[in-house]
């Protein structure tokens, strides 16, 4: 059963108090990118096809973009540097 918010200040007031830990979301959603990045990658290899490789390779160049923005995201918030372990201590 979810935890209903709205009919719950209490809750409401705790979970809007504690700050998301960034890190882990960078690092997830980098992993989620890692994914489409190495499936794209597949694709343009296996792909006989010119527009559909013409297409995986635009789905490269996609993924490595969001994880550089990923990347001068968690630079401009403070959050390591994206090259570590993903728990904001990275140099």
């Amino acid at each position: 059963m979810a935890l209903d918010l709205d009919a719950n200040p209490v809750a409401r007031k705790a979970v809007t108090d504690s700050p998301p830990d960034l890190s882990r979301l960078f690092h997830r959603l980098n992993n989620q990118l890692g994914i489409i990045l190495a499936n794209a990658e597949l694709l343009e290899v296996r792909l006989v096809d010119e527009a559909q490789k013409a297409r995986a390779g635009h789905i490269v160049a996609g993924a490595l973009e969001a994880m550089s923005a990923i990347h001068d995201l968690r630079r401009a918030v403070g959050v390591g540097n994206g090259n570590g372990n993903g728990n904001g201590t990275d140099r």
